[in-house]
């Protein structure tokens, strides 16, 4: 169990590299466990590293999150989040491969609909750092790709669907995709008259803060819609200044932020750590949304946090927080009309 931040010693912190074109940082990000740990001056054998679950799930981590994780700890709340390690090869009961039903969701070709008003579109499979508890770890997104065909099955669903007034990009993760391709999708949504709102979901602000660059404020600043963009941290250590400069810039744009955490065992399962967390974010600029319990896909079970801990955590955060600093607690369950407060 990880507490709340801890200081880092300055002389063993990681330099992040040089600045650079977004894609350049993408191309270089850490994908081989054992230079991982040499940065971080530990040996993959005393971490239970599988070569098994790297086959599985590949590692991707960028150099600027490795750059906030603190040397010489193995038990780093940011390095448990994406190191591959033996636990993740058990089959445990009540552990799926779509935990949270997205395939009886499908509406059409990367086009998921759960809730009233709302359609997901799964812009594409790729992510600047791969999370050990991606719910998606097992999803086909070779065969559901909402840009198939140039998005056109996607948008012709959401066309012939008058109850939609939400758009929602996700994957993956949308801001993977070359801004352009990003402005082709929302020209195309454009001309559809019951969109009302658009919603981004993205980790890249914080574990590739380089992403927000002039050409994507400028497309966010150009977009019909009021844009809600919820961002994803689970620990106060994944933000630092860089973070903050692109959060800054985001708001410039006119969207609304919020974060969403995932409640994980041995990260950020300790009021101090969570209380951190919903600070730190709302210093930030961003408004603490939802702490999801652990979506139950093959692979993560090590995360989970029981029920009753988790029940207990968030009294402990409404006792200690002004009620906008305390995220909802929830869980997604298939074939529910909503997330499911606990």
């Amino acid at each position: 169990m990880i507490t709340a931040a801890r200081a880092r010693t300055p002389e063993k912190a990681i330099t992040p590299l040089p600045l650079a074109r977004w894609q350049e940082h993408w191309r270089q990000a850490i994908r081989d466990p054992a230079e991982l740990l040499g940065l971080l001056g530990l040996t993959p054998s005393a971490l239970g590293v599988s070569a098994e679950a790297l086959a599985q799930f590949p590692l991707r981590v960028p150099h600027s999150f490795v750059s906030r994780m603190r040397h010489g700890d193995a038990s780093d709340p940011l390095l448990r989040q994406v190191l591959p390690v033996d636990a993740e090869m058990r089959i445990v009961p009540g552990f799926s491969f779509d935990a949270v039903g997205d395939g009886p969701a499908k509406k059409a070709t990367g086009v998921i609909q759960k809730y009233r008003g709302r359609a997901l579109l799964v812009t594409t499979g790729s992510c600047a750092i791969h999370c050990r508890y991606c719910f998606r770890r097992h999803f086909d997104y070779a065969g559901e790709n909402a840009a198939r065909n140039a998005w056109e099955d996607a948008v012709a669903a959401i066309a012939a669907d008058p109850g939609i007034d939400e758009v929602i990009l996700s994957g993956g993760d949308p801001l993977s995709l070359a801004t352009p391709k990003l402005a082709e999708l929302t020209a195309a949504l454009h001309d559809i008259p019951h969109i009302r709102r658009l919603r981004i979901h993205s980790r890249l602000p914080v574990v590739l803060p380089q992403r927000v660059d002039d050409e994507l404020l400028q497309w966010l600043e150009s977009l019909p819609w009021p844009v809600a963009f919820v961002i994803h941290a689970n620990h106060a250590n994944e933000f630092d200044t860089e973070v903050d400069v692109a959060l800054s810039r985001l708001r410039t744009s006119g969207a609304q932020l919020l974060n969403q955490a995932v409640l994980l065992r041995g990260v950020n399962d300790d009021l101090d750590a969570l209380a951190a967390l919903s600070e730190r974010s709302f210093a930030a600029g961003v408004l603490p949304y939802y702490l999801h319990q652990l979506d139950r896909v093959q692979g993560v079970a090590h995360f989970e946090v029981s029920d009753e801990q988790a029940l207990a955590l968030h009294a402990g955060l409404m006792a200690r927080l002004s009620g906008y600093l305390v995220p909802k607690l929830v869980r997604e369950l298939p074939g529910d009309s909503s997330k499911r407060p606990l």
